[in-house]
């Protein structure tokens, strides 16, 4: 996949040159310039997904790409190693779509995601899930409020799961470092207490944690998760993760 978005990028950079020998042509080469092509990759010493770890406590390797369009639309996708014992399989595959924009000096992200489990046993597994958020900036301090619903499909069992989530981000002035905290709420058949066996279908999930650009498109965060279940071993007790990623 990466293979094919190099071939893209050469591709595009050849015929931008030839198309520069036309009035007519460079102003299409010129619209081109609207598209983004970004990608990043990461290295975590454990895949939390809403406070469940989803590689068994174990290191996972991550990453993706984006195509964006200044209009605000964008698609991309981004996948992660599993655990291959949680039943999905070693892979998940995210592919998703959707606009983001200012509304009144906000940023709004509105989309639809879908959760892909391309080597998991036979079986009905892959999910879709709508998503929106609206972010703000004040000074140093940033905020982003948002919420996922994944509505009754038959690889959820029939049931649905309403996910409500908080973030905020402090950049800590003239240094390269950040502090972050996050609180999330579910509501469904992904509660953490219902993943860990009992009857309960509602729980908090949150985290506290720093960050800090290393070197160039490097960076490498630390942070603390915790999740109201009971303690699992590489499931849902708490734990510190740490992930060095790069984006580029």
């Amino acid at each position: 996949m990466l293979m094919s978005v190099r071939s893209l990028l050469a591709a595009t950079a050849f015929a931008g040159a030839l198309l520069a020998t036309s009035p007519v042509m460079a102003q299409d080469a010129e619209k081109s310039s609207d598209i983004t092509v970004s990608a990043n990759v990461a290295l975590t010493t454990d895949y939390r997904f809403r406070g469940v770890s989803l590689s068994g406590g174990d290191v996972a390797i991550q990453g993706g790409f984006d195509v964006s369009h200044s209009s605000g639309f964008y698609v991309g996708t981004w996948a992660s190693s599993l655990e291959e014992d949680n039943g999905y399989g070693s892979t998940e595959v995210d592919i998703y779509g959707g606009w983001t924009g200012d509304v009144g000096g906000a940023t709004l992200d509105v989309g639809l995601l879908m959760y892909a489990y391309p080597n998991a046993p036979a079986g009905d597994y892959d999910y879709l899930e709508p998503y929106a958020s609206i972010a703000g900036t004040v000074g140093p301090v940033s905020a982003t409020l948002g919420m996922a619903y994944a509505w009754k499909q038959d690889s959820l069992g029939g049931d649905d799961n309403l996910y409500i989530y908080g973030d905020t981000q402090l950049a800590i002035p003239n240094t390269p470092v950040s502090l972050s905290a996050h609180l999330g709420y579910t509501d469904g058949v992904l509660a953490p207490k219902y993943l860990a066996g009992e009857p309960d279908k509602h729980g908090f999930d949150w985290s506290i944690g720093a960050s800090t650009k290393v070197y160039g498109p490097v960076s490498f965060e630390l942070k603390y998760v915790g999740v109201d279940a009971p303690s699992i071993d590489g499931f849902t007790n708490d734990t510190v993760v740490a992930t060095v990623s790069a984006s580029f």
